[in-house]
């Protein structure tokens, strides 16, 4: 990405931008030239695409606006060898919010995917050992036992899971000082001990953290509208001295740096 900044522009401004844009489904190209992030060195939408390629029938779950799956679909269908199929014969993915869910059945609909508006938490809305392959990027919480209960026998459980303390150093700027059960929340050996005790066998555990630059307030604020639970109960109007503050901090300092946490996660069915 571009890292050009734009406090050539009012503090104002920004705000006003940042408040008017879209906020549905996971495409962050608004961010283009505002804010920069390090993507996790094993590339998952590729690995993804590679299980696709392999599996009989596929659900992913908590897709948003279904662009890392549709993704992915495109990578096995570009990757396709002669007559194999470019994924599985039965895809379908959920989806809780409902802007997303309009998004994600325009795009995944068109690549044979169904697309069931269906909440986060269990039940799923599937039969016992429905799926080969359960995938998530970024869950808000993996139900590993329910996510066992959809596989199949020696079904796998792909995901990139959001670790601990991601973009704390944001988060802490607003909040304060966060105590420590919560800066663990999400450690990946939490996460693979929920996993074994559903009866999965965890083959894949890794864990990165990555460098996030914001080189403007507006960006800080259409990332907080977006990743809701950052900072519950957002607004500009409540955190309008602490906006400012970062504004000029912004400004003196060319960014304000953060660094997310990411874990990959493979989990199999015996």
């Amino acid at each position: 990405m571009s890292t050009t900044p734009h406090t050539d522009r009012s503090f104002d401004e920004l705000i006003r931008e940042a408040e008017e844009a879209d906020v549905s489904g996971w495409d962050f190209s608004w961010f283009e030239g505002r804010a920069t992030e390090l993507r996790p060195s094993w590339g998952y939408q590729r690995l993804l695409a590679g299980r696709l390629a392999e599996a009989r029938a596929a659900l992913d779950l908590q897709t948003g606006g279904g662009e890392v799956l549709a993704g992915a679909l495109e990578i096995a269908l570009a990757g396709r060898r002669p007559g194999r199929a470019a994924g599985p014969a039965l895809s379908a993915a959920t989806e809780a919010y409902p802007p997303n869910v309009a998004k994600a059945t325009a795009l995944l609909h068109p690549m044979g995917t169904t697309v069931v508006a269906a909440p986060d938490d269990p039940p799923f809305p599937f039969a016992d050992g429905a799926f080969d392959l359960v995938t998530s990027r970024h869950p808000v919480k993996a139900h590993f036992a329910e996510i066992a209960r959809v596989l199949s026998p020696g079904g796998t459980y792909f995901a990139q899971h959001v670790g601990p303390a991601s973009v704390f150093e944001l988060v802490e700027y607003f909040l304060g000082p966060q105590p420590a059960e919560v800066r663990r929340a999400r450690h990946p050996d939490d996460e693979a001990a929920e996993a074994k005790a559903a009866g999965l066998e965890v083959v894949d555990l890794r864990l990165e953290r990555l460098r996030m630059e914001f080189h403007d307030i507006g960006a800080v604020v259409h990332f907080l509208r977006k990743v809701v639970w950052m900072v519950p109960g957002f607004t500009v109007e409540a955190y309008l001295p602490q906006l400012r503050a970062l504004d000029e901090q912004i400004r003196s300092q060319g960014s304000f740096v953060a660094h997310s946490s990411r874990f990959l996660i493979e989990a199999r069915k015996s």
